[in-house]
């Protein structure tokens, strides 16, 4: 069965509260252990049925944000399911207040009764309302965005669309192909700066509703982090500022050297190469079958998994009209089955996405048998599973990139150690933000440009007054939909970067670790699946100069000019 044929039947949630509060009945009372248990694994099945109508809606909508009958169902979902949040909270309350709480932790571990403590703070009735306009106002950036329709060279190109152009090799047709996506958001610059003025006021309220000084926390808890804090992230930032910004100084310097650019600017450091950034040698059915045998050679796991992808048509990779920007992998708890949504456009993010996606439905896929709270880790450790799977390509990423191989390599590498300053940014950026929720709309613009002048010392807008006056951030969905969200990418990928040591060293013994955390899913904090898999924990001290020593080695090693 493929996911067009999957069924979509909107949600009673009338009789899902009424069947919910009946099995509360059972949970945190005076019942025995085992009919406790029968009550809480029923209520599972019961979200997981819900979730699983949800996620086809969401799934549906972000193909064709145009198709009415999908874009009423997001609407339903989007005014609806914050009420829902009342039967969550009644069940966290109930389940950490079960006379059975030990035998409990002793069936599902401690993990998910911290979880619910930290959970449980971040919902109250009185918050309904405000999570309905939190949800509205997410859904209209979202619209915005994906219905951008870019005049470029006499034709009308969305986002995703345009990628190609920025990266083009002609210096001049870059510099336009740039200018027309700042030409979008400026044009929309009103708008985008009022929804975020909004998502700001309505998530300080909530915070305050619920008791928190502000969202920052809110955000934390909401996200699920329970061993570290805003103060270790900001001491990790510090790191990526004295460790990382002198490197990425270095390789964007090398960059305009090789380039032959005397005064580089931003829309320079999109091309890595005078002959042109590597690029897949085949379209999207022709990358899909290289994908299928480089997952059947890496490992039984990987085969059985890709080819449940294929068989149930569960990949959606095509760039087109209406279709939702950017990328992501979801799971239909219903099937049993990972989903993976990108826009290929012909870079080479094209296998960047395909093998980082297949990383996030690798693990959920091996975690597919937990209970729901364990299916997913936290967003930090979920993205080491993605990241990781992108180096874990590389014994097979000559198939994709043939004569751009080494090419690719270095530009990947690179690019991943590049990556870490705007990551830092995004996430300070919001930190400041959210710690101050009563700047002004040029306000905050100034502050992102302030901040990123200390991460990204080396970008220069000279040609471009939007992103002069601080509007890069517009184009940054997290910041909108995923609220300090980001950072995440860079925890992992600080992770993933010791995969990519270690599978130089023994690609077996690197892929067992890999699948031994892909197995746990979330059944431990962030801090927790590290050290079982013994990696180095990136809030330590000196932790990011030791885990960059071998990239640094491989990158100086490579003459760039040859490339």
């Amino acid at each position: 069965m493929g996911f067009n044929d999957y069924e979509y039947k909107r949600p009673n949630l009338e009789e899902f509260i009424k069947e919910s509060n009946k099995l509360m009945e059972s949970i945190g009372t005076d019942k025995s252990f085992e009919e406790e248990l029968k009550a809480i694994l029923k209520y599972k099945e019961l979200e997981d049925e819900l979730s699983s109508m949800v996620t086809i809606a969401s799934i549906r909508n972000s193909i064709n944000t145009k198709d009415e009958f999908y874009e009423q169902e997001q609407e339903f979902f989007d005014e609806n399911l914050p009420m829902l949040g009342e039967i969550s909270n009644i069940y966290l309350n109930k389940l950490l207040s079960s006379k059975n709480r030990k035998l409990l932790e002793k069936e599902f571990g401690s993990l998910l009764f911290v979880q619910a403590e930290v959970m449980r703070k971040t919902f109250k009735p009185e918050i309904i309302l405000d999570l309905q306009e939190e949800n509205k106002l997410q859904t209209k950036y979202s619209k915005l965005t994906a219905g951008a329709e870019i005049n470029f060279e006499g034709n009308i190109y969305n986002l995703s669309q345009m990628s190609p152009f920025t990266q083009d090799k002609d210096r001049d047709r870059r510099k336009k192909a740039s200018l027309a996506v700042s030409k979008f958001f400026k044009d929309n610059q009103d708008e985008i700066d009022e929804i975020y003025d909004q998502m700001i006021k309505v998530r300080t309220t909530i915070a305050h509703k619920l008791g928190y000084k502000n969202f920052v926390q809110l955000a934390y808890d909401r996200l699920g982090r329970t061993d570290y804090t805003e103060k270790e992230v900001a001491n990790y930032r510090k790191q990526i500022m004295e460790y990382v910004v002198p490197v990425v100084t270095e390789l964007t310097n090398k960059k305009a050297k090789r380039l032959g650019i005397e005064n580089p600017q931003s829309y320079d450091l999109a091309l890595s190469f005078t002959s042109g950034n590597p690029t897949p040698k085949g379209d999207r059915a022709w990358q899909v079958d290289k994908a299928q045998k480089m997952y059947s050679e890496m490992s039984n796991e990987t085969k059985e998994f890709f080819n449940f992808m294929l068989d149930n048509d569960l990949l959606e990779l095509d760039s087109k009209p209406g279709k939702s920007g950017g990328g992501y992998c979801t799971y239909i708890p219903k099937y049993e089955a990972p989903f993976i949504f990108a826009n290929f456009n012909g870079t080479s993010h094209d296998v960047d996405v395909l093998t980082h996606e297949a990383g996030h439905a690798f693990q959920v896929y091996q975690s597919r048998g937990l209970i729901s709270e364990y299916r997913w880790p936290t967003m930090e450790a979920a993205e080491i599973h993605s990241m990781s799977m992108e180096f874990l390509a590389w014994p097979w990423i000559d198939m994709f990139f043939k004569e751009d191989t080494e090419k690719y390599k270095y530009d990947h590498l690179s690019g991943a150690v590049n990556f870490l300053p705007y990551g830092a940014l995004v996430d300070h950026f919001q930190h400041e933000v959210y710690n101050n929720p009563n700047l002004s709309k040029e306000e905050r613009r100034k502050v992102w440009r302030s901040l990123e002048k200390e991460y990204l010392p080396f970008k220069k807008y000279d040609e471009d007054d939007f992103l002069q006056n601080g509007g890069f951030w517009f184009r940054q969905s997290h910041i909108f939909t995923g609220p300090f969200y980001y950072i995440d990418y860079t925890l992992a990928q600080v992770c993933a970067f010791q995969y990519w040591t270690s599978s130089r060293e023994d690609f077996k013994k690197a892929f067992e670790s890999y699948l031994s955390l892909c197995k746990l899913g979330g059944s431990k904090s962030f801090v927790g699946l590290i050290e079982a898999v013994n990696l180095i924990n990136p809030f330590k001290d000196n932790s990011i100069s030791e885990i960059l020593k071998p990239i640094n080695k491989y990158l100086n090693s490579v003459d760039d000019t040859k490339l």
